[in-house]
C-alpha cells in the first residue's frame, strides 16, 4: 500500500483540539482538507506527521505551540486611546476588527481589553501560545 511522502497531494479529515479537549476546528460534516505535504500549506507540526501514513490510517498528533502558531508575541498587542475609535465600532471583548497598518495592509485584530480610556487590540493568531492536538485520518493520496 502506498505511503505519504513529501510532495504528495493528500486529503485528510481532522479534528483540532486544545490540550484540555476543547475543539477549535474540524472537517466533520465538510469535505476533507486537501494540501501538498511539505509545502507549508498547513502548520508544521501536523505537516511533518503525515509522511509514512497510509490511506485509512488514523492517528492523534500532539503539536506544541512552536510547531503550530508560535508563542504569543506581546509586541503584537497595542493599546490605543478609546476616543480614537469611532463610536460605531463594536468593542466587545473577543470581537474581531480589521485595521489598516501604516503601510496600508489590512490585518485582523481582536479586542483584548477595554477600559474607560484605552482599548487593547491583539494581532496574535487566536491559537498562538497554545499546544494543540489533531486527530487525523488519511482519506486519499492523489
Amino acid at each position: 500500500m502506498a505511503e505519504v511522502k513529501t510532495g504528495d497531494t493528500v486529503r485528510i479529515h481532522y479534528t483540532g483540539t486544545l490540550t484540555d479537549g476543547t475543539v477549535f476546528d474540524s472537517s466533520n460534516g465538510r469535505d476533507p482538507l486537501e494540501f501538498v505535504v511539505g509545502s507549508g500549506q498547513i502548520i508544521g507540526g501536523l505537516d511533518k506527521a503525515l509522511p509514512g501514513m497510509q490511506v485509512g490510517e488514523k492517528k492523534s498528533v500532539p503539536v506544541p505551540c512552536l510547531e503550530a502558531y508560535g508563542e504569543s508575541n506581546p509586541e503584537a498587542r497595542q493599546s490605543i486611546p478609546r476616543n480614537e475609535i469611532p463610536p460605531h465600532i463594536p468593542l466587545d471583548l473577543g470581537a474581531q476588527l480589521q485595521v489598516q497598518t501604516q503601510t496600508g495592509q489590512t490585518m485582523v485584530v481582536v479586542v483584548a481589553e477595554v477600559t474607560d480610556t484605552e482599548v487593547t487590540l491583539d494581532a496574535n493568531h487566536p491559537l498562538a501560545g497554545k499546544d494543540l492536538v489533531f486527530d487525523i485520518e488519511l482519506v486519499a493520496i492523489a
